[in-house]
């Protein structure tokens, strides 16, 4: 087995996680705020820890994807299989290179989050856990809305994670609680503005990948001041 590079498409052998890792592009992220956010991302899969953990699990490896959402939503970044640096440091290029599609429109959060589970049961590989990763800086306020969606992901075995980027709406944490996450484990974490983003998901990564499930009557918020 080559544990050099991601591989994408069918036939990905099983792993430990599939992460849809799903990310705003809305109009109220500009492209200073998309850069430090994306360059945020990659450097989590760059971290020793995050890419060891990666292939730290009994199948030795996760798999993810990247989705952008706005008005619309687009496959930024296929599946691919992480089984170690090599190919942690090819989704931290992948991620990189991906082009901000669709361009800047409303915050349709609950359609997001539709095309993300969609990409879920997509997914190319056998997976333990599925966890969907949703990442914003506003409340939706176009199409479906996200409480319904999330509900039927739950029903459907997905682990619904939130981080919410607050420079935008100081109490999106409420909104991320109340409507978004959902899950055995399900967790929403906050950060102040797109300049802490990194840190924020180094340390949710660490958690969504290292499998710390709690029961399904528990959830855990967390903020990174």
């Amino acid at each position: 087995m080559c544990r050099s590079a991601p591989r994408y498409g069918c036939g990905m052998e099983p792993v430990d996680l599939a992460l849809c890792l799903a990310i705003d592009v809305s109009a109220s992220v500009d492209y200073d705020e998309f850069g430090l956010m994306i360059g945020g991302l990659a450097g989590a899969f760059r971290e020793a820890d995050i890419a060891g953990a990666c292939a730290g699990g009994p199948r030795g490896a996760i798999a993810a994807c990247a989705l952008f959402w706005s008005v619309g939503s687009d496959l930024a970044v296929p599946w691919a299989r992480i089984d170690g640096p090599a190919a942690a440091e090819a989704m931290a290029v992948a991620l990189e290179n991906a082009p901000r599609l669709p361009g800047p429109g409303a915050t349709a959060l609950g359609d997001g989050m539709a095309a993300g589970l969609a990409l879920l049961a997509r997914c190319p590989a056998e997976a333990t856990r599925l966890a969907l990763d949703i990442s914003g800086d506003g409340r939706n306020n176009r199409g479906r809305e996200p409480g319904p969606v999330r509900d039927i992901g739950v029903a459907a075995g997905v682990t619904i994670n939130g981080l919410a980027v607050l420079n935008e709406e100081p109490d999106l944490l409420g909104h991320y609680r109340a409507e978004v996450i959902g899950g055995p484990g399900s967790f929403a974490m906050a950060c102040p503005d797109y300049a802490a983003f990194a840190a924020a998901m180094r340390e949710k990564l660490r958690r969504e990948i290292g499998g710390l499930l709690l029961s399904r009557a528990d959830r855990v918020y967390l903020t990174i001041a």
